[in-house]
């Protein structure tokens, strides 16, 4: 995300500039992007007080949900204030960050009235939640890397780091073997970058490294492959990445003074050429189970749309929902919100 559009957060790590409105460049010649005063995306303002009579969701997310390729109101947050009556969303996602940076904003918005909790975890985020660095383009498409807050699980607790959030900025030049080691994406680290930090022990990252037309061609065939699997972390109970994601969205749901909806949102693989999900399902079925959470999984739903859908749901190789995408989102999840709105 580019470092024009975003304003740095002292817990976060970023927002969206406020106010801002900017057209970013996009395979489909662009999209808009309006941001209110507290920093999100939104072309209106999110009061703390949500109007009498009112049905009020705050929903958390990363770029799927923050709309990356689409406008404000082709988003699937904005069409479900259209679908639901005297319903009201406000769309915290930001982009780029993972669900410990999501649950650090739904942190800083305790006065916000609010009657749902809304936690749309892209499934490929458990890695975003433990690394410490990002890698990220600035306007001009030069890489840098930002540090992120994170947490670690030390006696049983969670225990937040990088907070306040280092203002520091490093290249490819820069970075130190902590970086090699902590960073997302962890492929984007260049081979040169690495090579500097032989002595560091880092033999074994550069032997994984490989130059960026290579690394892309071989990345691209095992993503076919048949035994490819998207997020092999989620298939043991016991991964550490996994364990980590499910004491953040634990101490998150128990803090949450409202209903609680978490939807799992699939790697585009699972929809494009399916593979077993089971492992990243049974996880949150486990979750849910837990921390009496809602849960709504809508990969068996993505899956019963017809091939011209499901062709449609992403945007060409982004990753991101289109704005097909975001129409079938909204309509999936409108009576999945309705229904716990009547269940009261």
């Amino acid at each position: 995300m580019s470092q024009s559009l975003m304003k740095y957060h002292p817990r976060i790590g970023y927002t969206y500039m406020p106010h801002a409105k900017l057209r970013i460049p996009w395979g489909n010649g662009g999209y808009l992007v309006r941001a209110n005063a507290a920093g999100f995306r939104s072309d209106r303002e999110f009061d703390n007080a949500r109007k009498p009579g009112t049905y009020r969701a705050l929903l958390f997310g990363d770029s799927q949900s923050a709309g990356d390729g689409v406008n404000n109101s082709q988003r699937y947050s904005d069409l479900l204030e259209k679908l639901l009556p005297d319903f009201e969303l406000n769309n915290y996602s930001l982009s780029g960050t993972g669900p410990d940076q999501q649950y650090l904003a739904y942190q800083e918005q305790s006065a916000v009235e609010r009657d749902l909790l809304i936690i749309p975890l892209y499934v490929e985020n458990l890695r975003r939640v433990n690394s410490r660095f990002h890698k990220s383009r600035d306007s001009t498409g030069e890489a840098y890397i930002h540090a992120k807050p994170y947490y670690l699980i030390e006696n049983g607790e969670l225990v937040l780091y990088h907070v306040p959030v280092p203002k520091t900025v490093w290249t490819d030049e820069t970075l130190t073997p902590e970086m090699i080691q902590h960073c997302y994406p962890p492929e984007a680290i260049s081979q040169a970058a690495v090579s500097k930090h032989l002595s560091g022990g880092v033999k074994a990252v550069l032997k994984k490294v490989l130059p960026e037309g290579v690394r892309r061609a071989v990345k691209t065939a095992a993503m076919h492959s048949e035994k490819f699997r998207p997020v092999p972390e989620f298939d043991e109970a016991d991964n550490p990445g996994w364990l980590m994601l499910r004491a953040i969205l634990e101490a998150w749901i128990k803090s949450s003074r409202t209903p609680v909806l978490v939807m799992p949102i699939p790697h585009y693989f699972f929809i494009s050429s399916p593979k077993d999900a089971a492992g990243y399902q049974a996880r949150f079925r486990e979750l849910a189970d837990a921390t009496k959470c809602h849960m709504y999984d809508p990969l068996p739903d993505l899956l019963k749309l017809s091939a011209e859908d499901r062709g449609g749901l992403w945007s060409d190789s982004s990753g991101h929902p289109s704005v097909r995408g975001h129409e079938i989102l909204a309509n999936l999840l409108a009576p999945v919100i309705e229904g716990i709105r009547k269940a009261g």
